[in-house]
Protein backbone atom coordinates (compact mmCIF):
# COMPACT_ATOMS: atom_id res chain seq x y z
CA UNK A 1 0.00 0.00 0.00
CA UNK A 2 1.36 3.44 -0.86
CA UNK A 3 0.91 6.62 1.13
CA UNK A 4 2.87 9.43 2.65
CA UNK A 5 6.06 8.22 4.31
CA UNK A 6 7.20 11.57 5.67
CA UNK A 7 7.04 15.34 5.20
CA UNK A 8 9.95 17.73 5.69
CA UNK A 9 9.80 21.50 6.01
CA UNK A 10 12.49 24.12 6.36
CA UNK A 11 12.18 26.88 8.92
CA UNK A 12 13.65 30.34 9.33
CA UNK A 13 14.01 29.85 13.11
CA UNK A 14 14.49 26.18 14.00
CA UNK A 15 14.12 26.54 17.80
CA UNK A 16 10.98 28.68 17.53
CA UNK A 17 9.35 26.41 14.95
CA UNK A 18 10.21 23.21 16.81
CA UNK A 19 8.76 24.65 20.03
CA UNK A 20 5.60 25.65 18.10
CA UNK A 21 5.09 22.17 16.60
CA UNK A 22 5.82 20.40 19.90
CA UNK A 23 3.16 22.51 21.65
CA UNK A 24 0.56 22.56 18.85
CA UNK A 25 0.73 18.84 18.00
CA UNK A 26 0.96 17.45 21.55
CA UNK A 27 -2.87 17.29 21.87
CA UNK A 28 -2.86 15.02 18.78
CA UNK A 29 -0.32 12.65 20.36
CA UNK A 30 2.50 13.82 18.08
CA UNK A 31 5.80 14.39 19.88
CA UNK A 32 9.49 14.75 19.04
CA UNK A 33 10.88 11.26 18.40
CA UNK A 34 14.48 12.20 17.54
CA UNK A 35 16.83 15.12 16.96
CA UNK A 36 20.17 15.27 15.18
CA UNK A 37 22.49 17.52 13.23
CA UNK A 38 22.76 16.50 9.59
CA UNK A 39 24.52 17.89 6.53
CA UNK A 40 21.97 20.71 6.27
CA UNK A 41 21.94 21.53 10.00
CA UNK A 42 19.57 20.75 12.86
CA UNK A 43 16.71 18.34 12.20
CA UNK A 44 13.91 17.01 14.43
CA UNK A 45 11.55 14.15 13.62
CA UNK A 46 8.05 14.28 15.12
CA UNK A 47 5.41 11.58 15.09
CA UNK A 48 3.36 9.06 17.04
CA UNK A 49 4.58 5.51 16.44
CA UNK A 50 7.57 6.92 14.54
CA UNK A 51 8.69 10.20 13.00
CA UNK A 52 6.91 11.38 9.86
CA UNK A 53 7.20 15.19 10.16
CA UNK A 54 10.74 16.53 9.88
CA UNK A 55 11.55 20.10 10.89
CA UNK A 56 14.87 21.52 9.73
CA UNK A 57 16.76 24.78 9.89
CA UNK A 58 17.36 25.07 6.15
CA UNK A 59 15.69 28.48 5.93
CA UNK A 60 12.23 29.75 5.07
CA UNK A 61 10.75 28.56 1.78
CA UNK A 62 10.23 31.15 -0.91
CA UNK A 63 7.47 31.25 -3.50
CA UNK A 64 4.73 29.61 -1.47
CA UNK A 65 3.79 27.82 1.68
CA UNK A 66 3.11 24.29 2.80
CA UNK A 67 -0.28 22.93 3.92
CA UNK A 68 -0.09 20.13 6.49
CA UNK A 69 -3.28 18.42 7.66
CA UNK A 70 -3.13 16.22 10.77
CA UNK A 71 -5.82 13.65 11.64
CA UNK A 72 -7.65 14.09 14.92
CA UNK A 73 -9.55 11.30 16.66
CA UNK A 74 -12.43 13.58 17.61
CA UNK A 75 -13.56 17.20 17.59
CA UNK A 76 -12.17 17.81 21.08
CA UNK A 77 -8.68 17.06 19.74
CA UNK A 78 -9.21 19.61 16.96
CA UNK A 79 -10.23 22.18 19.58
CA UNK A 80 -7.22 21.30 21.77
CA UNK A 81 -4.85 21.56 18.77
CA UNK A 82 -6.18 25.01 17.93
CA UNK A 83 -5.87 26.24 21.53
CA UNK A 84 -2.34 24.85 21.89
CA UNK A 85 -1.23 26.27 18.54
CA UNK A 86 -2.60 29.73 19.33
CA UNK A 87 -0.94 29.66 22.76
CA UNK A 88 2.33 28.71 21.02
CA UNK A 89 2.18 31.79 18.79
CA UNK A 90 0.20 30.70 15.74
CA UNK A 91 -1.83 33.07 13.62
CA UNK A 92 -5.51 32.14 13.22
CA UNK A 93 -6.38 30.88 9.74
CA UNK A 94 -9.80 29.42 10.58
CA UNK A 95 -11.09 28.51 14.05
CA UNK A 96 -12.50 25.07 14.87
CA UNK A 97 -15.76 24.34 13.13
CA UNK A 98 -17.61 22.37 10.49
CA UNK A 99 -16.57 22.87 6.86
CA UNK A 100 -19.68 21.36 5.26
CA UNK A 101 -18.51 22.43 1.80
CA UNK A 102 -15.95 19.56 2.06
CA UNK A 103 -18.45 17.09 3.56
CA UNK A 104 -21.06 17.21 6.36
CA UNK A 105 -18.73 15.91 9.12
CA UNK A 106 -15.52 17.77 8.17
CA UNK A 107 -14.55 19.45 11.45
CA UNK A 108 -11.27 21.34 11.27
CA UNK A 109 -9.15 24.19 12.53
CA UNK A 110 -6.43 26.06 10.62
CA UNK A 111 -3.46 28.07 11.87
CA UNK A 112 -0.37 29.61 10.32
CA UNK A 113 2.91 28.48 11.89
CA UNK A 114 5.86 30.85 12.53
CA UNK A 115 6.94 30.54 8.87
CA UNK A 116 3.42 31.09 7.46
CA UNK A 117 2.70 27.42 6.66
CA UNK A 118 -0.99 26.48 6.82
CA UNK A 119 -1.40 23.82 9.53
CA UNK A 120 -4.72 21.97 9.97
CA UNK A 121 -6.18 19.45 12.37
CA UNK A 122 -9.23 17.62 11.00
CA UNK A 123 -11.76 15.09 12.25
CA UNK A 124 -14.03 13.33 9.73
CA UNK A 125 -16.16 11.47 12.29
CA UNK A 126 -19.69 12.59 13.17
CA UNK A 127 -20.30 13.66 16.77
Amino acid sequence: MSGIDHIAISTADYARSLAFYEAALQPLGITTQMKFEGPEGNVAGLGGAGPFLWIGDGGKLTGGRVHLAFSAQNRAEVDAFYAAAMAAGATDNGPPGLRAHYHPNYYAAFVLDPDGHNIEAVCHAPE
